[in-house]
């Protein structure tokens, strides 16, 4: 159990980690956007500053998750960027590869967060 979940972790922390880089160097090809998802890419990019701060996000919680003693911290990281992806998958994006990767992560990350439930008792009592 305790390599599956490294395994787990390591994919997820890379997966991360390159969706975070590619926001700065712009490597992995896009299709093309419907006129729906255009309009959403003008108002991020009006917004200059978000999508810098996702992608840090993104490559300092990917990061974090793949370590044994930091993937509390990495889950919790995560976990805002995590619901805004499923939130845009299963609303505007709608492919049935997108929401299952969607939604295979998002339990991946749950898990790590019930798995580490006792290290966040401190934060909430």
């Amino acid at each position: 159990m305790k390599a599956v979940k490294f395994i787990l972790s390591l994919l997820f922390g890379l997966m991360f980690i390159n969706a975070g880089l590619n926001k700065f160097l712009n490597y992995m090809p896009m299709e093309k956007p419907t006129p729906e998802q255009m309009k959403i890419f003008s108002a991020f990019g009006e917004i200059g500053w978000l999508m810098p701060l996702v992608g840090a996000v993104e490559i300092i919680g990917g990061l974090l998750f793949i370590f044994p003693k930091t993937r509390a911290l990495g889950a919790i990281v995560i976990l805002p960027v995590m619901v805004g992806i499923v939130a845009h998958v299963f609303t505007l994006d709608q492919s049935e590869m997108g929401m299952a990767i969607a939604g295979v992560m998002f339990l991946i990350n749950l898990w790590m967060i019930i798995d580490n439930r006792e290290k966040y008792k401190h934060l909430v009592s």
